[in-house]
């Protein structure tokens, strides 16, 4: 297990400046970069190094994805995605060439494939297939023609239930985002829909307990703070990534809220800085390098057998139990 210091000298700063970026200090001054540079080293410590195999004919991976520096910083979720792609692509001695939207297709002509990371709407998939290369995409299926990975959410949500449910739980809190498809299309998380229908078939579900927002700290400091001082308040609450459970934490603190005892909180993704948090986050952990050896291997069979139908493979995850959780004892 990787630990602070571990990251401080990886990413070349100081351990204090590793901890106020993991726990998404706002008065932190420092670049992007330098953030980015802390988050990757932390994901990559996470992982084991594999020795690069050697072959004769290299081939070139092309990378797309669908979200700027801003956000993958906002929302780690996609950087320990791309980082376990980038390392699983390299260990198998493979190039990667980055491919920008906008880029002319004589730029990336050389490359055998590509591996698209994220959310795409209409206009990403008809200018991914201008390049007429195979292509795998990671975390959304929005195109028959394409190989994809993706998580298997449902699965994922009702784990984080179970365990709140039967720790006693029974007014039990969600907080998450809008999602957006490749048309533009705004819909609800998948994730709020498996904990309405969770809640509601156990006669506990509260409308008034689902706040809806973005998928940054701001945001899960904003709504914890209006579910806490509402007139029901949460004894638990299950929000939509882990990042979210970071304002979480200091809506809490703020309000004098103490977690465990008072508030359990269930994150989802197991970013790297869960386990720094105090306490320590209980959270759904998705296997990231198996999603990018996944699509990897996806790509490689439609490379090499010319395979014409698609494949959608889901990936499953593990509830990771650790200290902002507990057994509620009150009314």
């Amino acid at each position: 297990m990787a630990t602070i210091k571990d990251i401080a000298e990886r990413a070349q700063v100081s351990i204090t400046t590793v901890s106020r970026v993991l726990n998404y200090d706002e008065t932190l001054n420092v670049a992007p970069e330098t953030r980015r540079r802390v988050f990757e080293a932390a994901e990559e410590l996470n992982y084991k190094v594999v020795t690069k195999k050697s072959r004769k004919n290299t081939r070139m991976i092309g990378f797309y994805q669908s979200y700027s520096l801003e956000e993958e910083l906002a929302d780690t979720y996609y950087l320990s995605i791309r980082v376990a792609l980038e390392k699983k692509i390299k260990s198998e001695g493979f190039d990667i060439h980055r491919i920008r939207s906008g880029d002319p297709i004589e730029k990336s002509k050389k490359v055998d494939g590509i591996i698209c990371l994220g959310v795409f709407k209409k206009q990403d998939i008809e200018f991914i297939k201008s390049f007429q290369k195979p292509c795998v995409i990671v975390d959304s299926n929005p195109d028959e023609d394409f190989d994809s990975v993706i998580i298997d959410f449902k699965s994922a949500t009702k784990k984080a239930l179970n365990l709140l449910y039967h720790l006693g739980h029974r007014r039990i809190a969600f907080i998450g985002g809008i999602e957006t498809d490749m048309y533009g299309n705004r819909f609800k998380d998948l994730r709020q829909d498996v904990f309405e229908k969770f809640l509601t078939e156990r006669n506990i579900f509260n409308e008034k307990l689902v706040k809806i927002g973005g998928y940054s700290p701001e945001d899960g400091y904003v709504l914890l703070k209006e579910l806490l001082t509402g007139g029901t308040k949460p004894t638990a609450v299950f929000v939509a990534n882990d990042t979210i459970a970071v304002g979480c934490y200091k809506a809490a603190y703020e309000l004098g809220v103490k977690i465990p005892d008072e508030l359990s909180i269930v994150g989802f993704n197991d970013i790297s800085s869960a386990q720094f948090m105090v306490p320590p986050l209980t959270t759904i952990k998705l296997y990231t390098e198996i999603m990018g050896e996944t699509a990897l291997d996806l790509l490689m069979d439609r490379i090499t057998t010319k395979r014409e139908v698609s494949k959608m493979i889901a990936i499953n995850t593990k509830l990771i139990e650790r200290e902002s959780t507990a057994k509620w004892i009150g009314n």
